[in-house]
């Protein structure tokens, strides 16, 4: 198993965590994919996972949302094991965003955003003024207010995008999951969406998500997760924790690591066969 490089304590600029691993080992049938990991996650901050394919990043976020039980260890909510939880009260404190989301046809973006409000119903308590206040606010929070009476299926992917992190925030909680929110999307939708990830985080969310794109991933986070092979290898500030020997330890990839331009984050500039292929002269003349 690769060495864990862990930079500080774990907990990123934030508070106290709001949710930590301890010790949990999940798998699928005979298969373990993640084995006695520790983890926390800070309050306030973006926390984003990154590894290669294969190594339970998104196995690891549904495990912290309980949709995957651990075999051993436990997942810690809010000083609370989360497996003695009742689902609606695991609802109201964290919100999920999975991969590639689809809404049933036809359905509006009010509709779907007020799905989110299901955990505090219930036939003693009915839709209010406080849950349509609620989702109001959740539909301006993302930027969607004017597409309330829209089919979500009629939607970009950027703009579902945004309507899925509207209904997890209509939840009512500060504490989102989002399992790689820039799937399918163009370079341009993604910065949007991340764009709103950060102001969420402005506003005082904490953020955990996945995402492939690891230049994006230290542009937008504060607390980096580094797996391989369901283990950590590293965690803590991009600054810390992103140097060209972890990227060959984690990913195979040679790479060099250089301050980026428009920000106080590494930058990380693969090195493949084309830095030793000639230019070619177009030219006519």
């Amino acid at each position: 198993m690769a060495t864990q490089h862990i930079i500080g304590s774990g907990s990123g600029a934030g508070g106290e965590p709001r949710l930590a691993a301890e010790g949990v080992t999940v798998g699928y049938g005979t298969r373990t994919v993640i084995d006695a990991l520790d983890v926390t996650i800070p309050s306030g901050v973006v926390t984003t996972i990154i590894g290669p394919n294969g190594c339970g990043k998104s196995t690891l976020l549904r495990t912290l949302t309980r949709l995957l039980k651990p075999a051993k260890g436990a997942v810690v909510l809010d000083g609370e094991d989360i497996g003695t939880l009742r689902t609606r009260d695991v609802a109201k404190k964290l919100g999920l965003l999975p991969q590639a989301p689809v809404a049933p046809e036809g359905l509006t973006v009010a509709d779907l955003v007020a799905r989110g409000r299901h955990p505090h119903q219930s036939w003693l308590r009915q839709w209010s003024s406080d849950d349509a206040a609620v989702v109001e606010r959740a539909l301006a929070m993302t930027g969607v207010s004017d597409l309330a009476d829209r089919p979500v299926d009629s939607l970009s992917g950027g703009q579902r995008q945004r309507v899925w992190i509207s209904m997890t925030l209509a939840q009512g909680t500060d504490l989102l999951l989002l399992d790689e929110p820039t799937t399918y999307l163009d370079l341009a939708h993604a910065i949007d969406v991340l764009d709103l990830v950060d102001d969420l985080h402005e506003s005082g969310c904490t953020v955990v998500m996945v995402l492939h794109d690891l230049n994006l991933a230290t542009r937008y986070s504060d607390n980096l997760v580094v797996m391989r092979a369901g283990a950590i290898l590293a965690q803590g500030h991009p600054r810390d924790v992103i140097t060209a020997e972890l990227l060959h330890e984690a990913f195979g990839l040679s790479a060099q690591v250089i301050d980026d331009p428009v920000g106080d984050r590494p930058l990380i500039v693969p090195i493949g066969r084309t830095h030793v292929r000639p230019s070619l002269n177009w030219s006519t003349n």
